[in-house]
């Protein structure tokens, strides 16, 4: 279960931030998880429930999914889901825009 070193990098980064602006608690962490990123939101939510310690320990976590997205890196046509990942136009395989991103959006903390 890797989620729990993601946790692990994820708390450290808002306790940095928090610490830079002096705050008191951080109060939520906002992640955005993209479909394709290799990590389970259920896993991910528990490891950060049991790992939030010091500043994070009353912290919530919201995870926003990014479902897969798929692109012709030429004409730019965007592929539906379950199509053949080869452009009909250009002769050229999709590329991937979104779905494999896991990314600190947003820290929400107690300042003084």
């Amino acid at each position: 279960m890797h989620e729990y070193s993601l946790v692990a990098a994820l708390t450290r980064k808002a306790e940095e931030e928090a610490r830079a602006h002096h705050a008191t608690a951080v109060t939520c962490l906002r992640v955005k998880l993209g479909a394709l990123a290799g990590v389970e939101p259920e896993l991910l939510a528990s490891a950060f429930t049991l790992c939030r310690e010091g500043l994070l320990a009353g912290a919530a976590l919201e995870i926003r999914n990014v479902a897969a997205a798929w692109a012709c890196p030429r004409c730019e046509a965007a592929f539906p889901t379950g199509a053949v990942l080869r452009c009909a136009a250009c002769g050229l395989p999709a590329r991937l825009v979104s779905g494999d991103e896991l990314l600190l959006e947003q820290i929400e903390m107690e300042v003084p």
